[in-house]
Parts: structure tokens; sequence; C-alpha cells
């Protein structure tokens, strides 16, 4: 009984150290509650510790008129170059102390003058327990790029437009500059242009008169102009067009993709579910396709080959196949026709190779 009286005695006595206890906390809490929204501004983020808007004196309410007029007064009051130590209103700055007030006046500026981050700022000071989203928020807006995305990639595919124009132009310059000089092609020039009468010498007497190399100079330019209009380049020479270059390619890919469905929707109807005979245009399509040969590439051939391979019936698949394994057996007996370590494996073979028989004089 005297021990639980005693037990009794000492829980009567801890009773005042839990009270104490709660008390404490209680005062912990709201103090805590009761500290202002700066207490969640940290350095890094907008204007550190300081609240932007007490950097330029003005209230959460303040328009961007009156935040603009006191960025002015501030920065004029504190530029470095207006910044005069020891001057009445200056007492306890230095230069140092200035340059500092001054990054931070324009910073609080930059912060607020926009509408998304001074709404950003404002969130962040009503709500300082969202650390990481603010640091997110924060830097997210900061390494955005200013300018539209949108814009820089229009202005990159007119870029890359321009000097793909610019270098099929200048390759197409470069094969007529070349053909000019084939006697081929510029003899039959010339007798067209003779024919036209662009090359007919009139006598000219006076101040109109041309000398020989002038003379000379027109007649290259006809010669070069009726080549340009008669020559048919194919390939990578071929005469630049503003529709294959990658804007305009882009621009007509809705219209291209169209076609194409429409096309391979008719296809697929007329030659598969209508069993139609091919045309000479789809017998041609199927021996390019057989080929593995671009549009361009196909273009490049002559004539006669096109018509060769319709004789050959090239469009069926079997056909071509096996004319490609035939061609590549008379490619492989021309190698070894002409390879010189071919000629000696033979030379070997016929006088030294087995199966021939050889006797030895002692």
């Amino acid at each position: 009984m005297a021990a639980g009286m005693e037990r009794s005695r000492g829980g009567g006595a801890g009773c005042p150290r839990t009270g104490k206890s709660w008390w404490r906390l209680a005062v912990l809490l709201l103090s805590v509650s009761s500290l202002p929204a700066a207490s969640g501004l940290v350095e890094g983020l907008y204007c550190g510790t300081e609240v932007c808007y007490d950097v330029l004196g003005v209230s959460r309410e303040a328009v961007k008129l009156d935040i603009a007029r006191a960025y002015r007064q501030l920065a004029r009051r504190y530029h470095p170059d207006r910044f005069r130590p020891g001057e009445p209103g200056y007492e306890g700055e230095t230069r140092e102390s200035a340059h500092k007030k001054f990054l931070l006046i324009a910073t609080a500026y930059e912060t607020l003058k926009d509408e998304d981050t001074r709404r950003d700022y404002d969130y962040m000071l009503d709500h300082p327990e969202e650390y990481y989203q603010h640091y997110y928020t924060y830097y997210r807006r900061q390494l955005t790029p200013k300018v539209d995305v949108r814009i820089v990639i229009l202005v990159t595919i007119c870029a890359i437009s321009i000097f793909q124009f610019y270098s099929w132009h200048s390759s197409y310059n470069e094969a007529i500059n070349y053909l000019v000089t084939v006697p081929k092609y510029r003899i039959q020039a010339t007798e067209i242009a003779k024919q036209q009468g662009l090359l007919n010498r009139s006598k000219e007497k006076g101040k109109n008169r041309r000398t020989k190399e002038e003379i000379r100079e027109q007649e290259e330019e006809v010669i070069r102009d009726i080549i340009k209009t008669k020559i048919d380049i194919k390939g990578g020479y071929q005469k630049p067009n503003l529709s294959d270059i990658l804007l305009c390619q882009m621009v007509l890919f809705p219209y291209y993709l169209t076609t194409y469905l429409s096309w391979y929707a008719s296809w697929i109807y007329r030659f598969t579910l209508c069993r139609e005979e091919y045309g000479e245009e789809e017998k041609v399509y199927l021996i390019r396709r057989n080929m593995k040969m671009s549009q361009s590439q196909f273009d490049s051939l002559d004539e006669s080959s096109k018509q060769t391979f319709l004789e050959k019936r090239l469009w069926i698949k079997d056909n071509y196949e096996i004319l490609a394994n035939l061609s590549q057996e008379e490619e492989m007996k021309v190698k070894m026709a002409t390879d010189p370590r071919m000629k000696r494996y033979r030379r070997w073979m016929k006088n030294e190779g087995p199966g021939r028989l050889t006797f030895i004089d002692d």
C-alpha cells in the first residue's frame, strides 16, 4: 500500500512537467504560424531573401506604371556612373554596396514587370512551403528560350531551303557550262541559232558598231540559252524547281499524302480486286520498283533501255530476278577474264595444275 501511495505521489508530481511540455509546443507552433511570408524566401530565387516589392518600395497592388516609376528613380540613384560616395543621402554607402543594390533593383524590376513572372512570384510569397515547386517554376522560366520555338524552326527550314536552291542552281549552271564546251551540243545549238536567225551578223556602221569580243560574247550567250532550252538534264544536275525545296515539300506534304493514298487505293481496287491488265505506265512503275531506282534515276535512262525492259517483261518479278542473276554471272565472267590474278591462276592450272603428268629428266 505504501508503494502504491508513493507511485501516486510520483504521478502527481509528473503532471506539471507534462503540462509545461505541452505549453512549450503550443508556443512553438504559434511562433511558426506567425512567421511572415518572407521566411520562405531563399537565395538564388528572384530577389533572394529580400521581397521585390520592398526593394522597389511599392505595394503588391501596384500597377506597372508605379513599378516602372519606382525603378527609374532608384536606378538613377544607385547607377554606378551616377553614384558619388559621401554625398548627402548616401551615408554609409560604398561603391560596392551601391552596385549590389543596383543589381537587386534591376532584378526586382525584371521580376515584377512581366505578368507571368510576377504571378509566379506572388504565388511563392503566398505559399512559401512549396519549396521545390518554386525552384522548378523559376528555373523553367529562366531556361526557356525567349523566342518562340516555332519561329526558330521556321527560320531554320527557310535557311535550309535557300541553301538547297542555291546549291542546285550552282550544280545546274556547272552542267550547262560543261555542255557548252562539248562539240556535239555546241554544233547543234549553233545550227538551231542560225535557223532562227540569231547568229546572222549584219554589217554595223557608225557608233553602233560592236567589237569582235562583244559579238563573240553575244553568240556564246545565244548558244548557252539554246542549250538551256533544248537540253533535258536529269539527276543531280537537273534544273532546280521551287517545288522540290524543303519548305515547299513540307507545305505540300498533305496534298502529296492525299494523292498517294488515293492512288494506292485505286491501284488496289483496279489490279488486285478487279484484276485489270497493267498499262504501259503501270508496267514502267513496276519495273522501276523491281530495280529499286528512284524516279530521277529511272528518268535519266535513255528511251531504248526503257523499251528493252518492256520487251523483256521485267515488270514481272520472276523475269527480273532471272535477268538479274544472268547479269551477275556475266559481270563475274568479265571480272574473272580481266583480273590479272585469275589469268595467272588459269595459266597455272593449264601448265602445272592437278591432273597433269610430268617427267623429270635425271
